[in-house]
């Protein structure tokens, strides 16, 4: 299916709003719409709540119904604005929503998206939404017909959701972006490990900044029984930080957050600083962009994460823009209270060959609280 032709027949439809976060398995779909020649307004929100409020917002000035993209884990965070607000029995606001399918049962993928692949079609039902599931063998006659089942579900004031599986979109014409920086993460992210004690402990994001601490903590120190990869929950990572933080006041605690991430539920700043936690340190690796997802930028890249943070109340802030400066990050930690908010540019790219933990998530966390039992 060409991404291009579902655009112009949601323009048809009398879309002309798309708003979301980006999903690895909608890259085409993503890719087309950054590349689009229509006249839809696009939006990429920090979350797909937020997603769910624009198009709500569009609904209210034009009268036509928007259209909302998003992994199915997202799911989560649009439910507040689609129950509460957009759902028939409240205001009935018609949403179109199409929706990557990460962990579609007897499809091999990542721990993180097994269940939320079992539920994702319940949760709709439960949501009283009606979908349609599509694949790489809907041909374009079933595509027009779930569209005109969508347009009549629409003009009732009520939600539809188009439910996509991987390899559904042909590759059409891709988007590139660069964002300037020079720093390499994969770089960054072995020159932290390298400057911290190793009695630090270490909370990471979710997506290649967890993946590339992985393989070097593996390959600098033979393990990684220090670090909690928080794969999955994108933006949680700073509060798992905290809770750690606040139960263990005899370890230093850093969490290794991503742009992306820490945009998604930004209240966190505010409520770290506001708890004061001395031994929290707060590291944001910038590139401005959804990078394990298709490298879309966040719609957000004027955003100062140093400037946030020292407004929201952390004792420090900083941004480093050097390897160097970097260098200083473990001598800081150790001279410093915290919370410490320190922001690092780098540039989009990674290994084509950057592997996965081998272990399971569940693994991985009985192995991290073993670790942390122990004295500092």
């Amino acid at each position: 299916m060409k991404a291009t032709r579902l655009l112009s027949q949601l323009e048809q439809m009398g879309i002309d709003t798309i708003a979301g976060v980006p999903d690895s398995t909608l890259k085409q779909f993503c890719d087309s719409v950054q590349t689009y020649q229509g006249k839809m307004s696009h939006y990429v929100t920090a979350n797909e709540g937020a997603a769910v409020g624009v198009a709500i917002g569009s609904y209210l000035a034009t009268g036509r119904p928007a259209c909302v993209y998003m992994q199915n884990s997202g799911i989560g965070n649009a439910v507040n604005p689609l129950a509460s607000l957009a759902n028939k029995d409240v205001y009935g606001v018609p949403v179109l929503f199409i929706v990557g399918w990460r962990g579609e049962p007897g499809v091999r993928d990542e721990p993180q998206h097994v269940f939320q692949g079992k539920v994702t079609c319940q949760m709709f039902e439960t949501l009283s939404v009606a979908y349609h599931v599509i694949d790489q063998d809907t041909r374009d006659e079933e595509t027009d017909a779930v569209l005109q089942k969508a347009h009549e579900t629409l003009a009732r004031g009520e939600q539809f959701a188009i439910i996509v599986k991987k390899g559904t979109f042909e590759k059409e014409e891709s988007f590139t972006w660069s964002n300037g920086n020079t720093m390499v993460r994969e770089d960054v992210l072995g020159r932290i490990l390298r400057t911290l004690s190793r009695d630090v402990v270490i909370v990471s994001t979710t997506g290649k900044i967890s993946r590339e601490l992985y393989e070097q903590s593996d390959a600098i120190y033979g393990g990684h029984e220090n670090i909690f990869m928080t794969v999955g929950g994108m933006g949680h990572a700073s509060m798992i930080a905290l809770g750690i933080a606040e139960k263990r006041p005899d370890r230093k605690i850093v969490c290794i957050d991503g742009d992306g991430a820490a945009l998604m539920h930004m209240g966190a700043l505010p409520f770290i600083a506001a708890r004061a936690p001395v031994n929290f340190y707060h590291i944001v690796i910038n590139n401005m962009a959804h990078e394990s997802v298709g490298a879309m930028p966040t719609g957000c890249q004027q955003t100062s994460f140093k400037g946030i943070a020292a407004a929201a109340g952390y004792r420090r802030a900083d941004k480093l823009e050097t390897l160097e400066a970097v260098d200083q990050i473990g001598s800081l930690i150790q001279e410093k209270a915290g919370p410490i908010l320190l922001e690092i540019p780098v540039s989009l790219e990674a290994r084509e060959d950057l592997g996965r933990p081998k272990e399971s998530a569940r693994e991985n966390k009985e192995t991290f609280m073993k670790y942390l039992k122990n004295p500092s």
